[in-house]
């Protein structure tokens, strides 16, 4: 997939307006990545229902259930990716620091609920390594930020970042592993 036509942070923010879905883009993205991580199937459901998500708007448009399919086919590529491309939908870099912090808590808490929505048999398998990642995206989640160096907390929103970057991609290697997960995944 080329950078062009994937659905970005901006996108996914209009298409919750549209449907009054009552969350931000960063969390409907990690719910969907972490419900495909864990090994969640959309076949015969909607994204919406999937993740039990309820707009105000009684019927998406044609063309929103388009973007939330491509938004699906988008980041299934990605977790697979052999060139580990996958990136959480944040803010961009120009945005406030505040606001790109708050959005990864948003983008944890949203791929935990994901994860559990899957619900597969792969979970109660998980090894130690994948665990103990499940944990630090929960200590993530639970995080509230107070910032002081603006250098020093940019590089560490930066190596928070690239943890979940890499957590996502391992938890879905593990899970999408047929039989039973094999120890550490690298």
């Amino acid at each position: 997939m080329t950078a062009t036509g994937l659905v970005g942070h901006d996108e996914i923010d209009a298409l919750i307006m549209r449907l009054a879905l009552g969350t931000e883009a960063s969390e409907l993205h990690g719910s969907l990545c972490g419900y495909l991580a864990g090994g969640g199937s959309l076949h015969g459901s909607s994204v919406l229902a999937a993740l039990q998500l309820d707009g105000e708007a009684t019927d998406p448009k044609a063309e929103d259930l388009a973007l939330l399919d491509r938004l699906v086919r988008q980041i299934q590529h990605e977790l697979a990716d052999p060139e580990l491309g996958f990136e959480p939908s944040l803010p961009e870099d120009d945005r406030p620091l505040a606001e790109r912090a708050e959005a990864m808590v948003d983008w944890c808490r949203g791929f935990l609920g994901g994860f559990g929505l899957a619900g597969t048999a792969a979970h109660a398998q998980l090894s130690d390594e994948a665990q103990e990642i499940l944990r630090d995206l929960g200590t993530i989640a639970a995080s509230s930020f107070d910032f002081g160096d603006e250098s020093e907390d940019e590089d560490a929103l930066v190596e928070v970042q690239e943890f979940v970057r890499v957590a996502a991609m391992l938890l879905h290697t593990e899970c999408s592993v047929p039989g039973p997960a094999s120890g550490s995944v690298h």
